[in-house]
């Protein structure tokens, strides 16, 4: 039944933490892989880099909602919600 996702390597949910400077400040990231992969492809379709497009969401999600209590979840989010909307 779950074999589609039990399948996955390992290798895809492995943890990886990148630096990205948010106005100015460099903040740490701690992700999976697919999530970095698909904030990638996300950043290409938007022609910048991945750090450009993460501070910019940053600071859009700010003024939209002020303080962002997890940042990490909601780059997930836009994630998942990149997917369902291409």
């Amino acid at each position: 039944m779950c074999e589609i996702y039990s399948s996955t390597p390992p290798a895809e949910y492995e943890q990886i933490t990148r630096s990205v400077r948010i106005n100015g400040v460099v903040s740490s990231i701690r992700l999976e892989r697919r999530f970095w992969n698909i904030l990638d492809e996300l950043a290409a379709a938007e022609k910048t880099s991945t750090g450009k497009f993460i501070s910019t969401l940053h600071n859009e999600a700010y003024i939209l909602h002020g303080e962002i209590s997890n940042f990490a979840s909601l780059l997930r989010v836009v994630c998942t919600t990149y997917l369902v909307n291409r």
